[in-house]
């Protein structure tokens, strides 16, 4: 009796089944799961500590200027940029692979040009680090979260920086796509991009409500 030959659709699952095995398994996305969850706890840490401190001192609240929420729209842009580059990755689309990772860069670059400008706002109202603790952990908070996006610029300079170098002939543009490693780093900074993004989120909330639950 003859086997039935493995249908594309069958071929399709079972790669994809094994891409997320590995993907599940990879160190690489072990080390990114125990970072992200010790980033998620210190932030948790430390915006539970501006509550205690705030309700224990008796401390009077902090508006946000307004950039703060501007700049969640520029980091939702930038995740949109990252996952334009993934879509691009999967389709082999050079050309619009290393504009979307260079479209993610200048939006992050400038992300923490207006962080700055809203620190400047701060200073503006005479709201400085050693104003109160209040004042203290905002800068601290907001500055911890932008040190985490300078963290990610490396990596995807890098990846930048490889596209470049190897997508310049026939034979070096399918090895690059089709490297699976690569898929997976790919994959990973695309999340880590996402996660920086909800987390600008919740502290953007989270200030905003202490401001209006005074």
């Amino acid at each position: 009796m003859s086997e039935n030959p493995p249908s594309p659709q069958r071929d399709s699952a079972e790669e994809g089944y094994n891409e997320y095995g590995n993907f599940a398994f990879h160190p690489y996305n072990v080390l990114l799961i125990l970072s992200l969850l010790g980033i998620t706890a210190m932030f948790l840490a430390f915006t539970a500590a501006f509550v205690y401190t705030r309700v224990q001192s008796d401390l009077p609240p902090i508006k946000l200027p307004n950039i703060f929420i501007f700049n969640t729209l520029v980091l939702l842009a930038s995740s949109g940029a990252m996952v334009w580059a993934k879509r691009c990755y999967k389709a082999d689309d050079t050309e619009n692979y290393q504009r979307a990772l260079i479209a993610t860069m200048v939006i992050s670059f400038i992300f923490m040009i207006l962080q700055g400008v809203g620190w400047y706002q701060l200073f503006s109202n005479q709201i400085y680090i050693h104003s109160d603790n209040s004042a203290g952990y905002l800068y601290v908070i907001s500055a911890l979260h932008f040190a985490h996006v300078i963290a990610g610029l490396p990596f995807l300079g890098l990846f930048l920086w490889t596209a470049r170098k190897r997508m310049k002939e026939p034979v070096s543009v399918l090895v690059y796509f089709s490297d699976p490693e690569k898929r997976l780093k790919l994959r990973l900074l695309t999340i880590y991009w996402h996660f920086l993004d909800g987390l600008w989120i919740y502290l953007v909330i989270f200030f905003y409500l202490n401001y209006l639950l005074r």
